[in-house]
């Protein structure tokens, strides 16, 4: 016996990334890491301050761009990194570097605050595996 599934539910399950044609995650090679040049863990910083950030084994392109080995950084702070098969939020915890850019100005209140890397690809959807750094905690003043 086979059953009709109706337009609408189809629609729906291929927007859900459900099946019918879901989109494979974009790999990454081997050896890919995303790491902090500045602050180092456990890092007395002011409230303003400059985060710089390394890559290896990977290039960095803006988002929307797809150019195999490739990516653009996203900074997570004080959060983890959620399901790392969707696109990665856009909000004040998930900072993005959307143009390919190495670094970025941060202004935090004083206390201590985590601060993770994590790649996206041209859709701001982490790599398999993911290119993600260790969590850092720096102490602003």
């Amino acid at each position: 016996m086979t059953r009709t599934i109706p337009l609408f539910v189809a629609a729906a399950v291929v927007a859900a990334g459900l099946g019918f044609g879901a989109l494979a995650a974009t790999p990454s090679p081997p050896g890919a890491v995303v790491y902090f040049h500045y602050p180092l863990d456990r890092i007395h910083v002011p409230q303003r301050f400059t985060v710089r950030i390394g890559l290896k084994e990977m290039g960095v392109a803006p988002a929307g761009v797809s150019k195999p080995d490739t990516g653009h950084h996203h900074l997570l702070i004080d959060t983890d990194p959620g399901d790392l098969t969707k696109p990665i939020p856009n909000d004040y915890n998930h900072v993005h570097l959307g143009n390919g850019q190495t670094e970025v100005v941060l202004t935090l209140p004083p206390g201590p605050h985590t601060l993770q890397l994590l790649l996206g690809d041209k859709d701001h959807i982490p790599h398999s595996p993911p290119v993600m750094s260790k969590k850092i905690t720096v102490y602003v003043r």
